[in-house]
């Protein structure tokens, strides 16, 4: 079972070069991608002064989110595995693929590069707004739990079979774009509901840097269950106790 290679490690692991530069490598790809999928958000409200939501926003809200989450994995993964998005941190660590301590340097980096994206397009932008994720009209908390957790199962399962998994082969090397046609396919499904998150850091900065927390929750339970069930399943089923080998965190 993955609960008994769950690692705790121990707190001098934070202050380690490794852990550092693994910490900050999520904190630029998490810029990244956060700076390129809200900013495509605030530049489509420009663009339509704050029009409707429309058809051509979501596939553009999709095709930036894809586009930036492919290339923030990319040029993380070779440091710290390119998680960018706690969620998958947690699925990580569920399957003993990566320690409590460096679990947890690895969110404070995320959601911090996350905030600082944010800033830095309110302050860009001239003061825009960076809208924080909302439910839709006739959407309910449940309803947005439900297309949380499905998605970012979804998601960290697309990580689990092709940056985790051992027998893994050349499927690794197009793991970015795996793993960024999944979030912009998801946000095509979910995305006119709750915005299609799942990434609590993603939802973290708008939050925080707009001061608007309705049923922000709803962004963290979601993804960290999606994301924990993804990685049991995958794991349990498919990696197994009798051929896991314990991955370095350059490979999640």
């Amino acid at each position: 079972m993955p609960v008994s290679r769950i690692a705790i490690g121990g707190a001098g692991e934070v202050s380690q070069p490794d852990a550092i530069k693994a910490a900050l490598a999520e904190f630029i790809s998490m810029l990244i991608f956060v700076f390129a999928g809200q900013g495509s958000g605030m530049a489509y409200n420009k663009l339509t002064n704050n029009g409707a939501a429309s058809p051509a926003g979501l596939i553009s809200a999709s095709l930036a989110h894809a586009l930036g989450l492919f290339v923030a994995v990319a040029v993380g993964a070779n440091i710290s595995g390119g998680h960018v998005n706690p969620a998958v941190t947690f699925g990580a660590f569920l399957g003993g693929n990566i320690t409590f301590f460096r679990g947890v340097l690895y969110w404070i980096a995320q959601l911090l590069g996350s905030v600082v994206a944010c800033g830095l397009l309110k302050f860009a932008t001239g003061g825009l707004s960076t809208g924080a994720f909302a439910l839709s009209s006739g959407v309910n908390v449940g309803n947005a739990l439900v297309f949380e957790i499905v998605m970012t199962f979804g998601l960290v399962y697309t990580v689990y079979a092709t940056a985790v998994d051992p027998k893994k082969g050349n499927l690794g090397v197009i793991a970015p774009i795996a793993i960024g046609f999944i979030v912009g396919a998801n946000i095509l499904a979910g995305g006119a509901f709750d915005g299609a998150s799942m990434n609590p850091a993603v939802s973290f900065g708008p939050a925080v840097v707009s001061w608007s927390w309705d049923n922000h929750w709803v962004y963290w339970v979601g993804p960290l269950v999606g994301g924990g069930l993804a990685a049991l399943v995958y794991d349990i089923i498919f990696i197994g106790q009798s051929n896991h080998e314990q991955l370095p965190v350059a490979d999640y």
